[in-house]
């Protein structure tokens, strides 16, 4: 049962948190890899809705069954580029922070990838499925329902 529905929601909380996610959703990176951190994130953080949601979305727009079943163990196989091996390790990084720094050698892994304008923009697309994830985890929101989105770049 959720302990704060959708419509009990102070009116403007989720109009706030969209709007960063529509400035991420439009920054010059690829809508599969912001996915696949939301998917990674929501997955670490144990959120049933955010992972519902972003498996929906990330079969929408085209991934496999066997990669979506191995983001939990995406270290271990040899299914994700280097490209997205640096951006899952700096998802986990971040999603499970300590009070310790990000180690340098997952960001100087990114910058093999990344220029340091779309590390901010994927830095704010992980800060972001983190914030979504204690929301829906707090409200309890029901997984299973929600229909795919046409956010397709």
């Amino acid at each position: 049962m959720e302990r704060i529905s959708y419509n009990e929601v102070p009116k403007g909380m989720f109009d706030v948190l969209m709007s960063v996610e529509n400035y991420v959703n439009n920054a010059p990176i690829d809508l599969q890899l912001l996915e696949l951190i939301r998917y990674r994130a929501a997955i670490l953080n144990g959120c049933s809705y955010c992972v519902d949601m972003h498996s929906k979305e990330l079969k929408h727009i085209g991934e496999t069954d066997v990669r979506l079943h191995a983001v939990s163990i995406w270290n271990s196989t040899p299914y994700f580029s280097e490209k997205e091996q640096s951006i899952l390790a700096f998802t986990d990084a971040i999603t499970h922070t300590s009070y310790d720094p990000i180690p340098e050698e997952l960001f100087q892994n990114l910058t093999k990838y990344f220029t340091k304008e779309e590390i901010a923009y994927l830095t704010l697309a992980i800060a972001q499925i983190n914030s979504w994830t204690r929301l829906m985890k707090s409200f309890k929101f029901t997984p299973g329902n929600y229909k795919v989105s046409q956010n397709e770049k």
